[in-house]
């Protein structure tokens, strides 16, 4: 069977290797994806910039939708649809085994690739789960990919009634409004603090939300951005270490620092799918460009020069039939 191998920076191949097989302890699925996006946590063992070097095999596919072909557990039979979350994004396989813990049925009432957005949206809500009532809080969104998007998106829900999207792409701005953004500033053509206060009434924001992350991480940006006793929301997945992050400014700013990674998968994404299904969130506008997996370089590429208006890029297995948007 085939998998997914980055075998120098900015070049990913399919290889051949051996069947997965169930292990004898129980509880597993062998599960087959048919339909994939790309995260942006993908993008660091794809370019190997410095994070990583070296991927396994596998590396790196970790939101997808498809069947459970075996079981071993009892949570799912045979032919069931479900959308899985492999460890470590290491799940690009033709078919792989994994724990049925991580995997969640997909809502029936809605297209399947719809569903998949279940995954990044679980991690956005399990992250507003650690915040306080955002009521009538102004807040911004550093970062406008898919996660800020979806932070967007999930922040018109709790009732911000400010919601202040931030990104230095025109595009990604435009798709923002339909995603609830109330306001948009493109950060290379306008002062961000002094947009924010004149947004704001002359004052800071409540919450800034950091959706970048890796090397490009944006998180001074978000000090200057936050009121003093706010709140920063550390989401995009950091490098190991960051130099020259102004910490005496988080101090004297009094600021609380939340950080969020690895969802709860009894509530976050069943909670995301609830919220997609029952149309609490539209994120069809999200999913912007699809490819063949025979054009698997072409995606990676795609999603990492953000062209085009890209938001979300789809990969479809050979094996994937089922309905879409």
């Amino acid at each position: 069977m085939f998998a997914g191998h980055i075998s120098a920076p900015n070049k990913i191949e399919l290889i051949e290797i051996d069947e997965p097989k169930l292990s004898d302890k129980g509880g597993e699925i062998l599960f087959q994806p048919e339909c994939a996006c790309l995260c942006g946590s993908d993008m660091p063992f794809f370019t190997m910039n410095g994070e990583v070097d070296n991927p396994v095999i596998g590396h790196s596919l970790h939101e997808m939708i498809g069947s459970v072909i075996e079981t071993s557990g009892s949570k799912f039979k045979p032919g069931d649809r479900v959308l899985a979350v492999p460890i470590y994004q290491v799940g690009f396989f033709e078919r792989y085994v994994l724990t049925e813990e991580r995997a969640i049925p997909l809502a029936d009432n809605i297209a399947e690739d719809i569903a998949m957005m279940a995954q990044p949206l679980g991690t956005v809500l399990y992250a507003l789960r650690k915040l306080p009532n955002m009521l009538g809080k102004t807040v911004a969104v550093v970062g406008q990919g898919p996660i800020g998007q979806l932070f967007d998106l999930a922040l018109r829900n709790l009732g911000a009634s400010k919601i202040i999207a931030i990104d230095p792409i025109d595009a990604r701005l435009e798709t923002s409004r339909k995603s609830g953004a109330t306001h948009v500033i493109n950060n290379t053509e306008t002062d961000p603090v002094e947009e924010i206060k004149r947004i704001n009434g002359g004052a800071l924001a409540d919450v800034v939300i950091e959706a970048v992350g890796h090397q490009n991480q944006a998180l001074n940006l978000c000090v200057d951005l936050v009121k003093k006793f706010g709140l920063l929301v550390f989401f995009g997945v950091p490098a190991q270490t960051i130099d020259k992050v102004r910490w005496g400014d988080v101090f004297r700013k009094n600021l609380t620092v939340i950080t969020s990674v690895e969802p709860d998968f009894s509530i976050d994404f069943p909670l995301a799918m609830q919220w997609i299904s029952e149309g609490r969130v539209d994120v069809s506008h999200l999913l912007t460009h699809r490819y063949p997996l025979s054009d698997v370089q072409k995606a990676y590429e795609h999603f990492r020069d953000k062209t085009d208006g890209s938001i979300k890029v789809l990969i479809e297995f050979p094996s994937w039939k089922h309905k879409t948007v």
